[in-house]
């Protein structure tokens, strides 16, 4: 009987030792992987505050990323232009003509030169800025008012760079979110410095990449037509015949006339150098042989 209540004791300890281990173990565990998760997230926020410049923002940092709604289906983005050029009677009144008509398709004239060639003839250009969806119909607007000599359009597709440069965009976005919120937890002031120097950095490319991308909504949304205008030749060539211009034609033939004698007679200097040398000795030559003559007939 003793020997039962002795063994039933021992079972009963080493039950109840067995269940206090056990959960020591487990609170012990428990400690360990709170104490893990602890010191990882401050050694991310100590690696973003003390880490290098590139170094990739953590997301442990107390702020959630935001997600991009334009990313992932994005409109076909094309940048539109042509190029024409076209013979009008009235230069002028075709710049006029082009600027009602920008300002009909919701447009406008980014740049106008009128100039005037070395036969009277006008010619100019213009730069107009039409919504892409008036392209089309502004080109015909603009074959009307004259005869076309060429023409050529473009359409040059973005749409890869433009989607590149909207998920850059959401990334620093999120970056500067998460520094702003490490820099609310920063107390030295080394710290505060080198989490600012971050912010700026970030902003600064964030700022870069939304000018990028106003451009390019600029030239998507608008697009560019030049247009070069002309007036035709005058019928016969050019003007008829000018008092001044004869005379000037007159003046230029005279100094072109003096210009060749002078070539002509370098060139020929060298020849005309070595005849005279030699008809000088020809006659000195003669000379000697005259006086020679009545010297042998006084002997005679």
């Amino acid at each position: 009987m003793n020997y039962k209540i002795i063994a039933l004791l021992v079972v009963c300890i080493a039950l109840v030792a067995a269940a206090g281990c056990t959960g020591l173990q487990s609170t012990s565990v428990g400690q360990t992987s709170a104490s893990q998760d602890t010191s990882n997230v401050r050694l991310s926020e100590s690696k973003v505050a003390y880490g290098d410049s590139y170094a990739p923002v953590p997301q442990s940092a107390g702020v959630p990323a935001q997600s991009g709604s334009g990313t992932s289906a994005v409109d076909t983005k094309i940048i539109k232009t042509a190029f024409l050029t076209i013979e009008v009677k009235d230069v002028p009144g075709s710049v006029e003509s082009l600027k009602n008509l920008a300002t009909q398709k919701g447009g406008y004239i980014s740049s106008t030169n009128i100039q005037n060639s070395y036969n009277n003839r006008l010619s100019g250009s213009v730069i107009l800025r039409i919504p892409a969806a008036e392209f089309e119909n502004t080109l015909e607007g603009v074959k009307a008012l004259g005869t076309v000599k060429s023409v050529s359009t473009q359409g040059q597709d973005v749409t890869e760079q433009y989607v590149d440069l909207q998920a850059q965009k959401i990334s620093y976005q999120n970056q500067l979110a998460q520094y702003n919120e490490i820099m609310k937890k920063a107390v030295k002031v080394e710290d505060v410095i080198t989490v600012q120097q971050q912010i700026d950095r970030v902003q600064t490319e964030l700022n870069r990449l939304e000018g990028r991308l106003k451009y390019l909504d600029s030239r998507i949304d608008l697009s560019t037509i030049t247009v070069n205008l002309q007036e035709p030749e005058p019928v016969g060539g050019e003007t008829g015949h000018t008092f001044v211009s004869t005379i000037n034609e007159g003046i230029a033939g005279f100094f072109g006339m003096i210009d060749a004698i002078i070539i002509i007679l370098f060139t020929l200097l060298p020849l005309i150098i070595v005849g005279g040398a030699g008809y000088e000795i020809y006659r000195w030559r003669k000379g000697r042989k005259g006086a020679a003559q009545p010297e042998l007939s006084e002997k005679k």
